[in-house]
């Protein structure tokens, strides 16, 4: 089986984590899920039992332990937060992969981003994540903490697998490899419209595939994932078009209390604004996606988490169609649901939650 690669339309918080949860959930041939990229963003799932994890490194779709995660030679790692979460899922050592060439962000990468006030400036999370791929691009130049291996570190040994040979095997055994990427177009180092307030990678499906070593022949699955209502971090963060209040999406979704969002790593309060077709075309002319995933409807239509959609939520869908010449395949109405999308009468098939 070949690559499905799950990959953000907008500025992140899309709701990844959710996505690859239940695409694993749904596919017994998925047996491995990567996560590349840094602890600067957080994914959400939530367990069969109905427990909520924010995850930093580890992908949300090994959540229930089904499958492998693998953290691949192009992620960047807080090893305090990676070993935290395997205790949090109480994940098995043969359940983890990873790659001797992913990257270690040490305290001095996280130092040297607050000394650098790139919070203040782009509304960095200041993590570190962006000074370790500093480091790395450097070189040992001086001017940058050295970087370090992920086989350097004693307390990651137990995990350092060849990620690529494994998952290569992986696939001429059939099995599906689900990429669980990170942050979303808009943010993209190259691609993205709001340089230099961005992230420091590239966050689009060909830029995810690069991090993994897998090979782009064997990718036939791209899931865009995008939501009612946009998002990007608190502060001097970048452009956001149409960009509103929380106060007035509580209004208009009928939401009996006040409607916010926190950022889960800095857990600030984040922008939001309405919808952007232009953003979304963006990024399906660069990523091509197979299917899109429309989350956060509970957002237009409060009624939206309990019952059949409402007149507003269709006008809504079929306005987001139109505006980014392409159909809607999956949707989501809570945190912690995702569905495919039924055209006739606009009702659900198979509503699921976990």
């Amino acid at each position: 089986m070949p690559i499905s690669i799950v990959v953000g339309g907008q500025y992140g918080s899309e709701g990844k984590g959710k996505v690859a949860l239940e695409m694993v959930r749904r596919d017994a041939s998925i047996t491995h899920v990567v996560r590349p990229g840094g602890s600067n963003s957080g994914h959400t799932g939530y367990a069969t039992e109905g427990q909520k994890h924010v995850l930093r490194q580890l992908p949300a779709g090994v959540i229930d332990k089904s499958v492998k995660a693998v953290i691949p030679a192009g992620s960047y790692i807080d090893a305090n937060i990676l070993l935290g979460e395997i205790l949090e899922l109480e994940l098995p050592r043969e359940q983890l992969l990873i790659d001797p060439k992913a990257q270690v962000i040490r305290q001095e990468h996280i130092e040297w981003e607050e000394q650098a006030r790139l919070t203040e400036s782009i509304g960095s999370t200041s993590s570190g994540t962006g000074a370790s791929v500093l480091s790395r691009i450097a070189r040992y130049a001086p001017q940058l903490p050295p970087a370090i291996s992920a086989s350097e570190v004693p307390a990651l040994a137990p995990y350092i697998r060849d990620t690529v040979a494994e998952m290569s095997s992986a696939l001429q055994d059939k099995s599906r490899i689900l990429i669980e990427g990170t942050q979303g177009f808009g943010l993209s180092l190259i691609h993205g419209d709001s340089w230099p307030k961005c992230t420091s990678r590239d966050t689009t499906a060909a830029g995810l595939l690069s991090e993994t070593g897998l090979s782009p022949i064997d990718v036939d699955d791209i899931v865009l994932v995008i939501r009612c209502h946009p998002i990007r971090v608190s502060g001097d963060s970048g452009p956001l078009s149409n960009e509103t209040t929380w106060h007035a999406i509580t209004q208009e979704g009928g939401w009996p209390d006040l409607l916010q969002e926190f950022t889960s790593v800095t857990n600030k309060l984040r922008r939001v604004g309405h919808f952007d077709s232009q953003l979304v075309k963006a990024a399906i002319r660069v990523n091509k996606p197979t299917k899109i995933v429309l989350n956060h409807l509970d957002y237009i239509d409060f009624v939206n988490r309990n019952g059949p959609f409402t007149a507003k939520t269709k006008k809504f869908i079929a306005e987001v169609e139109a505006g980014i010449s392409a159909n809607v395949d999956w949707v989501g109405t809570s945190p912690n649901t995702v569905e495919k999308f039924s055209r006739e009468d606009f009702c659900w098939e198979g509503r699921q939650s976990g």
